[in-house]
């Protein structure tokens, strides 16, 4: 979903046939200014200069997508007519909530995995019609994304693998139908089949649910026989987790949890 329909469809959500205050309020010039209640790392500049550019909204900003704020920080001043401010007012703060709480954890990880020099990644685990949103919101805490869908890269996961008989037979048939500039990822379960999957000519390996070790003993096959493979670890990944996963040598790490585990944070709107 486009940013416009996107934020077309958030008002039209919480306004539906018209605020009633509107009906009963007078018009007035205000300024209300969104003020943090706990710590976190900020995302949504992009999706409020959109909406404020769609109702006229001037906006004063304290902080950008990826800036850390702590408790009692003034983050966003807006100022304009007082019934458009009160009816936008919980989408406004609805979506920096959702996406500075994504973007929070994410920047956790991505701390976590400091010196490292292991990629963090997202995962197609969004939730429904959020997904450019959520994956901007990763963006904004530091991760990288993964594919936004089943049309931009190939991944082979254990489900696609039950229907080929005949994986060699099938990744000559895939040069020829994806485009040139896609790659194929494939999931592996342990050593035997990462061998396979690198035979076949797949740019990246996924370890899916390895062990450490396990992890380990791919990466050194893959740095002795196909430097220019690229291996993921997937599975289980936690805070607690991700740095032993990290110097198993991966590249990158992907996570599911940065999205759809993370927690609200607390932003509110006061006006002056």
């Amino acid at each position: 979903m486009q940013k416009e329909e996107f934020l077309k469809s958030l008002i039209a959500e919480d306004v539906g046939r018209g605020d009633l205050f509107s009906r009963i309020s007078h018009s007035k010039p205000i300024r209300a200014y969104i003020i943090a209640k706990s710590c976190g790392v900020f995302a949504g500049y992009e999706y409020v200069e959109a909406l404020a550019k769609m109702y006229n909204l001037k906006l004063e900003w304290h902080i950008g997508d990826g800036d850390s704020f702590d408790i009692g920080e003034k983050l966003l001043f807006v100022s304009g007519d007082s019934k458009t401010i009160l009816s936008l007012e919980r989408s406004i703060l609805d979506m920096v909530l959702h996406a500075s709480s994504i973007a929070s954890l994410t920047a956790e990880y991505v701390e976590a995995l400091k010196g490292t020099g292991v990629k963090l990644l997202d995962t197609r685990k969004t939730r429904p019609l959020l997904r450019i949103f959520e994956k901007y919101a990763v963006r904004c805490g530091g991760g990288i994304n993964h594919r936004m869908g089943l049309d931009d890269s190939l991944m082979l996961k254990d489900t696609h693998l039950k229907t080929i008989d005949d994986l060699d037979a099938f990744m000559v048939e895939v040069r020829q139908k994806i485009p040139f500039t896609s790659k194929v990822e494939i999931e592996c379960e342990n050593m035997d089949m990462a061998k396979r999957a690198m035979k076949a000519g797949a740019e990246i390996i996924m370890c899916d649910n390895m062990t450490n070790q396990n992890t380990k003993e791919v990466v050194a096959y893959r740095d002795k026989n196909y430097p220019h493979i690229l291996i993921e670890a997937s599975g289980n990944v936690t805070l607690d987790t991700i740095r032993d996963i990290a110097q198993t040598g991966v590249d990158a790490i992907s996570s599911g949890s940065i999205i759809h585990q993370s927690k609200w944070i607390d932003l509110s709107m006061k006006v002056e």
